[in-house]
């Protein structure tokens, strides 16, 4: 169980089984360690010698012997901080590098930019590169099965995937199906639900800029991305279309 928790904050699966089976001793040697985690002896060396470097592991000689002893659980929330402290100086990195990286990928005028995606993270993380940055007060365009949709992502997925879009002030144009469920037009979009029956949808479609996510909510949820702004300008009119004429 306890494992389970390290491994959030950062530490690898071996890296949280040390830890916690040193934390049943005083102090330990190699081999005491390495049969408590149950990792090889070889491997436990490299594992220690990363979680000193965390700052979880410090190690002391009792005449020729060598024991290691697990830091305080305390010591975890400075390994966090230190991780948080990294992933912000990392951000402020990104955001100088990735004009120039884009610079270096060059624009391919004309034509269009087809991405594939695969399993649940590929599907997340695709809804991370659609809303790169507003763009003036144009909404995205979304076409969605609500009812399959609520089943295949758990709510905390679904409210992050909503309030990442929310928080850039991109306002939705939606067209939905479900079977129980009505969601009205509210401050933060527009919505028209038509009949699952008659019009089944099993895709989740977002368009925006010049992007297109299709989103294959199938068994194994896979997708494709593609950048066009003549495919995107398409699927947008037949999305204003339908609301008006709704």
């Amino acid at each position: 169980m306890f494992e389970k928790y390290l491994r959030d904050i950062g530490l690898s699966d071996k890296e949280a089984a040390v830890y916690v089976a040193l934390l049943s001793f005083d102090k330990a040697q190699i081999s005491e360690i390495s049969q408590k985690a149950k990792v090889k002896r070889p491997t436990t060396y490299v594992i220690l010698d990363s979680l000193a470097k965390k700052g979880l592991v410090s190690e002391t000689n009792i005449g020729k012997k060598t024991y290691y002893l697990a830091e305080p659980p305390e010591k975890l929330g400075f390994f966090v901080e230190r991780q948080i402290h990294l992933l912000e100086e990392n951000k402020k990195s990104l955001d100088i590098i990735i004009p120039q990286l884009r610079g270096l990928q060059g624009e391919r005028v004309g034509k269009p930019i087809v991405q594939f995606f695969d399993g649940k993270e590929g599907v997340l993380s695709s809804n991370d590169d659609t809303f790169v940055k507003k763009l003036d007060d144009e909404p995205v365009y979304m076409v969605y099965p609500l009812d399959l949709v609520k089943d295949l992502f758990t709510e905390k997925e679904t409210t992050n995937m909503r309030e990442e879009r929310i928080s850039r002030g991109i306002r939705s144009k939606s067209i939905y199906t479900s079977k129980i469920i009505d969601k009205p037009s509210d401050s933060t979009g527009e919505r028209i639900k038509i009949d699952h029956e008659k019009y089944p949808i099993t895709s989740d479609i977002t368009i925006y800029g010049d992007r297109v996510k299709i989103a294959i909510l199938g068994k194994r949820l896979s997708g494709i991305s593609v950048k066009s702004q003549e495919f995107a300008e398409t699927l947008k009119s037949l999305i204003k279309y339908i609301f008006d004429h709704k």
